[in-house]
């Protein structure tokens, strides 16, 4: 437990003390030590203090938020959003919208949050996210940057004696690499740290660019490099005596440490280092906000300011209807319209076609179209020897690996007919769907194999009306630092204006098809088209306003 004493009071007994401390601790419980930091009295007990006896003396701010704990920058058992009363926030971000040239339309909008150690940075960051009626942001702490200690410094953090608190101890270069690609709207991956462990964990998370990102941290003025990225800089001013006690409760509580340790880092690091390095970089910043989350004037002030900068979210249907009167683009490839084709289309076309013979016909095309799919995948000379001892001139798959990445749900019934032609071929799923207010596709699923950035893709989707699915999930493995040129779409069927859209915003993907069917109309079905795929392929009800590029939930 912790007691504010007045200044100019004198140095307590541990007797008075222990009196005073009845108010904070309703049982009474043996009190081990009193310790005097500045005008703060640390109180140990040995049992029943608890995080509460802290708490009493924190200003009481509502945040309407779950209580920040952790062990972990970024705990791996807590999703990646925030949760409120009214709606429901993704702070991993998502790939950014984009212009009809297929790139982002404006960089990401960055808010850089300084502050002391316990500031309440976090609280001011979160209150921002829910002010700013944001559903995808990013949210990046300075804390998942610690340099990797070596075995000496690690033996100096156990004991309290490493300085967590200069900027020496932070990894500036990775940091001002991943923050410039999360504006630039590429995901990113981002290290977790272990504070109870002081080292990185082995797994890092993925992070996508969004329309806005808060970047909070102790040393996020010191470095002139990070300083260019920020549109804006809060500096949170809190008195010290409250970062004081925050601190004790946060380390003691959730990070397992004693109150000796935590006392002796503030005294010779926290302290010195917020006066030398944090408190001057003030100066820096366009609004400093006191008393941190509590000030709701001041975060108010900051939202209205966010929002004026932030661009209207551009629709889908300009970008769709773009170019509608050209020729199909030269990087569409249609299988062959022979009678076998064409007899199978009229199976599955009709509306009256059960679903055991939909589903026999529909892999029947698939496996022509992934055939057809692969010969467009680059080969090299390779001679064999055949059994007759004659030499034979013939090809191989010239590149690394080939990886099948499915559009949930219709795009994963294409997995069985690549796997039956793709000896032990990697998949990949995406999950999209879209926002039935905003008519924008979202990302809400994503697993995709390591090391992609060095396949030959196969991206799969039965149906592709307007594009707006394909074109996000092709933004997706750019952002994941996929080749454009090794990318592959193939779906079933497709309208005249998704395969515009796809290939004016991404000239370089090959779109494989079995047919092209030339109108979509106001609800963006595909006509004569096929109706919904996944419905029809698994045997659900469609709902009354389906869309061939509506996917359901995956089932597991």
């Amino acid at each position: 437990a912790t007691v504010q004493v007045h200044p100019t009071d004198t140095h307590p007994t541990l007797t008075s003390v222990y009196h005073l401390s009845r108010k904070y601790t309703p049982t009474k419980v043996p009190l081990l030590q009193a310790v005097m930091v500045g005008s703060v009295v640390c109180l140990l007990f040995r049992s029943g203090g608890g995080e509460g006896s802290l708490d009493r003396l924190l200003p009481s701010v509502s945040t309407g938020l779950s209580p920040r704990k952790r062990t972990t920058s970024q705990c791996k058992s807590e999703p990646p959003l925030l949760r409120t009363s009214k709606r429901t926030i993704y702070t991993a971000g998502r790939p950014p919208w984009y212009n009809e040239h297929g790139t982002q339309s404006k960089e990401a909008f960055v808010i850089g949050l300084c502050g002391g150690s316990a500031s309440g940075k976090t609280t001011v960051a979160r209150k921002i996210i829910e002010a700013l009626d944001v559903p995808w942001v990013v949210l990046l702490s300075m804390d998942s940057f610690y340099k990797v200690l070596s075995a000496e410094e690690q033996t100096l953090a156990a004991s309290n004696d490493y300085n967590f608190d200069h900027p020496d101890a932070f990894d500036f270069d990775l940091l001002t690499h991943t923050l410039r690609k999360l504006k630039q709207g590429k995901s990113v991956k981002i290290p977790v740290y272990d504070f109870t462990t002081h080292g990185r964990q082995k797994e890092w998370k993925t992070v996508y660019g969004a329309s806005v990102i808060i970047f909070e941290g102790i040393m996020a003025f010191t470095d002139k490099k990070l300083l260019q990225l920020l549109d804006m800089k809060i500096f949170v001013d809190t008195d010290s005596d409250i970062r004081l006690v925050r601190r004790l409760r946060r380390d003691i509580t959730d990070r397992g440490r004693d109150i000796e340790g935590v006392i002796k880092q503030y005294n010779k690091f926290v302290k010195p280092a917020f006066e030398q390095y944090i408190e001057p970089t003030m100066r820096l910043a366009d609004i400093v906000v006191p008393r941190g989350g509590g000030n709701m004037v001041a975060i108010d002030l900051i939202v209205q300011h966010v929002h004026s900068q932030l661009e209207e979210v551009r629709e889908v249907t300009p970008l769709a209807s773009a170019h509608q009167a050209q020729p199909l683009p030269q990087t569409l490839s249609v299988l062959e319209s022979t009678p076998q084709v064409r007899g199978m289309h009229t199976i599955i076309r009709n509306k009256e076609t059960s679903r055991d013979e939909f589903i026999f016909y529909s892999k029947r095309l698939m496996r022509l179209l992934i055939e057809r799919a692969l010969s467009f995948l680059p080969s090299q000379v390779h001679i064999v020897q055949t059994p007759q001892g004659e030499d034979y001139e013939g090809k191989t798959f010239h590149g690394k690996r080939i990886t099948g990445v499915s559009i949930l749900r219709a795009g994963e019934t294409m997995e069985p007919a690549l796997r039956a032609v793709c000896k032990d071929v990697r998949i990949g799923k995406i999950l999209i769907q879209t926002n039935q207010d905003t008519g924008e596709p979202e990302l809400h699923y994503l697993r995709l194999p390591k090391d992609i950035s060095e396949d030959h893709v196969i991206l799969m989707d039965c149906t592709v009306s307007t594009g707006a699915a394909a074109m996000m999930a092709v933004r997706v493995l750019l952002d994941h630092d996929v080749q454009e040129d090794k990318i592959l779409l193939v779906s079933l069927l497709m309208a005249e204006m998704g395969v515009h859209s796809v290939a004016y915003a991404f000239p370089q993907v090959k779109i494989i098809t079995t047919a092209v069917d030339k109108k979509v109309n106001d609800l963006f079905h595909i006509i004569p088209g096929i109706g919904n795929f996944g419905d029809r392929y698994f045997g659900t009800d469609a709902p009354p306003d389906w869309s061939d590029e509506e996917m359901d939930e995956p089932s597991y």
